[in-house]
């Protein structure tokens, strides 16, 4: 409950502060955003962010349909022999195949954003 009400409050102090400081303030704030986020050191960061994120994305589905179809099939065995123990197994070996993927996925990401930040600066400095 203290929680929520501190919520509150801060909320209605930054709404009154807010109105105060007007339309004007807010254009200041959203200037001095802008300049930091087109900076070139932001933008690198960016691409580095947005390289990992596709190299990952591209990675992780493939492994996660073979390990959903390897449980499926492990579970109608299952069904079939009356037993757990493969189910378990097949799920441990898929997981571990999916951290493997994504360790892998994350390890090409961090090859791909260094060598964005060995290249050459564009900017003439």
């Amino acid at each position: 409950m203290k929680g929520k009400v501190g919520l509150v409050v801060g909320l209605s102090v930054g709404y009154v502060l807010g109105t105060r400081a007007g339309r004007e303030r807010y254009e200041q704030i959203k200037t001095q955003w802008l300049k930091v986020w087109h900076l070139d050191p932001v933008q690198r960061q960016v691409v580095k962010a947005e390289t990992f994120a596709k190299s990952a994305i591209v990675a992780v589905p493939g492994v996660l349909w073979e390990g959903a179809k390897r449980v499926g099939k492990a579970v109608a065995a299952q069904q079939q022999a009356g037993s757990g123990d493969d189910v378990r197994k097949v799920v441990r070996e898929t997981a571990d195949e999916l951290g493997d993927a994504v360790e892998d996925a994350a390890d090409a990401a961090k090859r791909a954003a260094d060598g964005v930040s060995k290249a050459p600066k564009t900017d003439g400095k």
